[in-house]
């Protein structure tokens, strides 16, 4: 491990040496590839046996969604969720003291969110340090990331950290690229821009692909992309999570420090001690988890508001609802009738592909 470690090394130290223009941007994108299958090889090495996964890390995913809580260690993440969950995680003053997974789950809106408490991450966790792989890996399995910051120390550490889950291939608060790649048999390299390219051309996309061993390729991009965003979408391991970062203890600094601090992009400025602003920070959380509730109705009851079934965005169909419901009632289904929002009549008979709105009701007829 520790050779790929000084390769990584010496490829970083390289391109920190290598002054960035026109002449230069090809060695560079080379490199850029080669860091990348290095850091795809120390996330899973090649071959082998599976090694003796190392207890109490993953834990079974229960509820609507997942947040984890990231952060290096004392900046409150365990004080966090023992305030917002009411699950004892072990607080101490002294660094690591949560040295295994710790679950807690709350119920919000009616969905039932499941929060992580993980271990602190130090600087280096991507090459492996401080089981900051375990870490990370658990991480990668969250629908959103809480990223838990000192507001008492540099916002230096929001960087460290980004670029140690970049390192591990978690995209924080991005789109995927807009970058249509397909491989082929034949026909060499084909590279269509829809739009004028400042960093890639015809060369620099082929010497990234040539590090990959593929000559042969379509590719279109939509937008003005860099070499990052190519190597991305051809490693195809990448995750894109949102992210939202809590800066604790605003107990020990001064309004206009907050009035500043509240101006920083996804952030929310907090104190678990104190339990303070708490409800910003799970709307917000409930904005960035997108998550649609859907009410059931039995035929000639009520509906039932109590407990919603909860759906991601991307997926609201009638499908998706009766899949979440159970397998078998997709084959049996008939028509369904919906009132709310996404329908113009109250109530109006749809069919399975009909897609749903937040809060809407549902009652569902199957094939006699």
């Amino acid at each position: 491990m520790s050779t790929i470690l000084e390769k990584i090394a010496a490829i970083e130290s390289e391109m920190a040496r290598t002054q960035k223009n026109k002449a230069t941007s090809a060695h560079l994108g080379l490199l850029k590839a080669k860091l990348a299958k290095l850091r795809r090889e120390l996330i899973s090495p090649k071959g082998g046996g599976g090694g003796t996964g190392e207890a109490g890390f993953e834990v079974a995913k229960t509820g609507d969604a997942r947040v984890g809580f990231v952060g290096f260690p004392s900046v409150g993440k365990s004080t966090l969720l023992s305030n917002l969950a009411g699950v004892y995680s072990e607080v101490a003053a002294y660094e690591f003291t949560t040295l295994t997974t710790v679950p807690g789950c709350i119920k919000y809106k009616g969905a039932k969110i499941q929060l992580l408490d993980l271990p602190g991450i130090i600087e280096g966790a991507k090459d492996g340090k401080g089981r900051g792989r375990q870490v990370i890996a658990v991480a990668r399995t969250c629908n959103l990331i809480f990223m838990v910051l000192d507001c008492l120390k540099p916002l230096g550490h929001k960087k460290l950290l980004e670029h140690e889950l970049e390192g591990f291939g978690i995209r924080l608060n991005k789109k995927p690229p807009n970058i249509y790649y397909k491989r082929k048999d034949k026909g060499g390299i084909n590279l269509n821009s829809m739009v004028p390219q400042s960093e890639l051309d015809t060369d620099l996309v082929k010497t990234i692909l040539s590090e990959y061993k593929i000559h042969n390729a379509d590719i279109t991009l939509r937008y003005d992309a860099t070499s990052d965003d190519l190597i991305d979408v051809i490693e195809g391991n990448r995750i894109y999570i949102p992210c939202i970062y809590l800066l604790n203890k605003i107990d020990q600094i001064s309004i206009e420090e907050l009035d500043v601090i509240y101006k920083i992009p996804h952030c929310v400025p907090i104190s678990a001690h104190h339990h303070w602003n708490f409800d910003d920070l799970l709307e917000l959380m409930w904005e960035y988890l997108r998550l649609v509730r859907i009410y059931t109705k039995p035929k000639g009851q009520l509906p039932d508001y109590s407990s919603p079934v909860v759906l991601h965005n991307e997926r609201t169909s009638i499908e998706d609802f009766c899949n979440k419901l159970h397998r078998s009632i997709a084959k049996e289904f008939k028509y369904a009738l919906v009132w709310g929002s996404s329908v113009k009549h109250q109530p109006q008979k749809v069919g399975i592909e009909h897609i749903l709105n937040d809060e809407d009701v549902v009652q569902i007829v199957k094939k006699v």
